[in-house]
């Protein structure tokens, strides 16, 4: 693999929110929801159809971006139980309908797609929402991209590293020479659109140190994708990452973590909707992985000390800041859809997150 010799390093063009320095980014918090696009239950108990899920969540981003929540973030699968397999489709549509709200993938699989054709549509993204796309950039934990698109699950790593490698490339804006094993080589190859503004990009990482040193190669901020357990533990990935961005004599880019959630206005309201559509959607991606069944006292655990931001808003909040302090975090990003868990009940959410928690959040880290 190899790039242009005397390029400027891609993070030049990477400027998310939030200070660099640890002790700073608490101060600067920037608060964001993320979905799926899980399918949802209608009112009748069925499963909506997938395009009304999809016009559904376009509906709780116009209520997120009125509220004041940062960033908007949308997932990419390729699975009945999710109805959004192209992200950034969805988010230009979303970016017709808001005025301030970020958007960003959460996440792109890259190793399943083509870097200039993510490059270019997220360029797009970005020129028609006027500078207010990014994107986040994973090896993906679920894995019927792959043969859906023709990849082999055994180049699982190679196809990340060396499609990372090129994609950092493509954000310079300078012509891109290039070669590796995936995909054919570029010589001096223009890519179109260019970018009007910088496409802020993170590195998301689930569990993988490995993916952590990159980010800190390519001088990307991190996402860290917080899904159970005391998000505690992964304090040893930051100091990682903070580590590797020394050792490359540059300070660290920000940080950031996904994890799920639910707010209702309160802590009992809140967990008796989520537990049993969390449950379902928890057991059947269980079953694929060999997980036994969740039991109430594991949910219960996960809300009091664990990974799960559910409760009411002053609940969620506390939680948020100090997941925030014990991280050194610029931003939080909340999951707030649930396998069939309905659309009223992710609106409700959305508004008292927007409208409540984030005011909360800041006047704790103030």
């Amino acid at each position: 693999m190899r790039r242009r010799e005397g390029a400027p390093a891609a993070a030049a063009l990477h400027k998310p929110g939030g200070a660099a320095h640890p002790g700073a980014m608490a101060q600067t918090l920037e608060l964001g929801l993320d979905t799926f696009g899980d399918v949802t239950a209608a009112p009748d108990g069925s499963l909506l159809p997938h395009a009304a899920v999809i016009r559904n969540v376009v509906a709780e981003a116009v209520l997120a971006d009125e509220l004041g929540v940062d960033v908007f973030g949308v997932g990419e699968h390729h699975r009945a139980d999710f109805a959004v397999s192209a992200p950034e489709t969805l988010l230009a549509a979303i970016a017709g309908a808001t005025r301030r709200i970020r958007l960003g993938s959460a996440v792109t699989v890259l190793s399943s797609d083509d870097p200039v054709r993510v490059f270019q549509r997220f360029a797009t993204l970005q020129a028609v929402s006027g500078g207010r796309a990014e994107v986040i950039l994973g090896r993906g934990s679920f894995t019927e991209s792959f043969p859906l698109f023709g990849y082999a699950l055994d180049q699982y790593e190679t196809l990340f590293a060396e499609k990372l490698d090129l994609f950092a490339a493509l954000l310079t804006g300078e012509p891109v020479t290039w070669a590796g094993s995936t995909r054919p080589a570029l010589s001096h190859q223009r890519v179109f659109p260019t970018l009007e503004t910088p496409l802020p990009t993170w590195i998301g990482v689930g569990g993988s140190p490995n993916s952590v040193v990159r980010a800190a190669r390519y001088d990307l901020p991190l996402m860290l994708a917080i899904i159970g357990g005391e998000p505690a533990r992964f304090r040893p990935f930051v100091d990682l990452y903070h580590r590797a961005c020394a050792q490359l004599g540059r300070p660290p880019r920000p940080i950031g973590v996904h994890s799920p959630g639910h707010v209702a206005e309160t802590d009992a309201q809140a967990r008796a909707e989520l537990w049993p559509d969390y449950r379902r959607m928890r057991d059947r991606i269980g079953a694929e992985r060999g997980w036994p069944p969740m039991t109430p006292e594991e949910f219960d655990r996960e809300a009091d000390t664990g990974s799960l931001y559910v409760g009411a808003p002053e609940t969620v909040a506390r939680k948020i800041a100090a997941t925030a302090g014990a991280l050194g975090l610029s931003r939080f990003q909340m999951k707030y859809s649930a396998g069939p868990l309905p659309h009223d009940a992710l609106m409700r959410s959305v508004a008292l997150y927007g409208g409540r928690v984030a005011p909360l959040v800041r006047d704790m880290l103030a």
